[in-house]
């Protein structure tokens, strides 16, 4: 009976450690290895080859930045905008956050997204051809992007945008940078 007991708990242990092991995939998560733009009501997580931007390296309307570059020219942005609009939902601080978009881009429209401690959020997709100026990628490249809008804990608006030169950033990558992102 000792022998029994002693095997169910070793199981049960066992369970509990892989169980704990598989919390760490969830939303808000951070790959080993990435950095973290932490703002004061949301944090998003990048991979490795991204430069985090000073305050004044960055537009003065983001809270936060990350730049990845290539031969001299920035290939993917990751921004952080906080407070941007009087937004009172998701759903109005998208359609400000769109605002936002190169003119002529092709919007994919919004949709629902959970984001760690967001109570509503919306993802836009879109793509543009790139104007050749900032320092991007060459005029006329094309370029994906992906914005994640809502309302933080204080009822602030909150935009994050990951844009990034076809080819430069692996969906995979892509994925684990929306799941990073957690709103306080």
């Amino acid at each position: 009976m000792k022998t029994r007991r002693a095997h169910l708990a070793a199981a049960l242990l066992t369970t509990a450690v892989a169980l704990t092991g598989c919390a760490s995939s969830e939303a808000g998560s951070v790959p080993d290895g990435w950095g973290t733009l932490r703002t004061k009501g949301v944090d998003v997580s990048y991979p490795k080859g991204y430069e985090e931007q000073g305050a004044g390296e960055r537009g003065r309307h983001n809270a936060a930045a990350a730049v990845r570059t290539e031969g001299g020219r920035k290939v993917s942005v990751i921004t952080v905008q906080l407070g941007f609009t009087e937004a009172n939902s998701a759903e109005q601080a998208a359609i400000a956050a769109e605002a936002g978009i190169q003119m002529g881009a092709d919007v994919k429209g919004h949709k629902d997204v959970e984001l760690a401690g967001a109570d509503e959020a919306k993802r836009i997709d879109f793509t543009f051809k790139a104007t050749g100026e900032d320092g991007g990628p060459p005029k006329g490249t094309p370029v994906g992007g992906v914005i994640l809008a809502g309302l933080d804990s204080t009822d602030s608006a909150f935009a994050v945008r990951i844009d990034a030169q076809r080819g430069s950033l692996p969906d995979g990558d892509l994925d684990r940078i929306i799941d990073s992102v957690e709103v306080h």
